[in-house]
Order: structure tokens, then sequence, then C-alpha cells
């Protein structure tokens, strides 16, 4: 059952250059039309939230500054990233630019 303790964990990695970790956010839903799905049938999470971010990218010997931050829920590219677990919880590691939107403002 979820916690509210586990939104708030620190992740034990720090991206560089203009990537973000994020954590996918898991399907509401797990029944469909009566039927049950199961999780090998299931599509990937396209939603996520950012629980690290990288300094930022250098463009012409100058930093540029993220516009992601830690804690916003974001969308990404169906095949974007790289997929790692760190302390049994499935992360996903993405370059600035694969992040399509942020959800909710």
């Amino acid at each position: 059952m979820a916690t509210g303790s586990k939104s708030k964990k620190k992740v034990a990695v720090q991206p560089l250059s203009d990537r973000v970790v994020v954590r996918p956010l898991e399907e509401a839903e797990q029944m469909r039309g009566g039927l049950y799905i199961p999780d090998t049938a299931k599509e990937k999470p396209q939603e996520g939230e950012i629980v690290a971010v990288g300094p930022g990218r250098f463009e012409k010997g100058e930093r540029v500054p993220m516009e992601l931050s830690v804690g916003q829920t974001v969308l990404y590219g169906k095949y974007s990233g790289t997929e790692v677990t760190l302390d049994n919880e499935p992360y996903l590691i993405i370059k600035e630019s694969d992040v399509l939107a942020v959800m909710g403002g």
C-alpha cells in the first residue's frame, strides 16, 4: 500500500549534464472492462515524478540551467531514457529534451 513517505524518498544518484531521474508513476487501474491485465501486457508508463536533476548542459562554454525541477510530474517519450533499479525501485534516467510536457504547471 502506498505511503506518503515514498514520494519524499531521496534518490542516491546525481544525474550529469542535462539529465533527470524520473520515478515512473504506477498505472492507476489494474482492471479494464472486468479483465485483469497482467504486468507483461501493460504499456510502459509515460508519466513520472522528477526525483533528481542534473546541473544542465554546456553550450558555447557556458552552462545552460535546467528548466525542470525536482517534484514536477512530467510526460516523456515512450522509449526514452535508460531504466535503472535503485533500492528495489524502478527509475528512468532521461535527457531534459526527452521530456515532452510538465503536468499541472
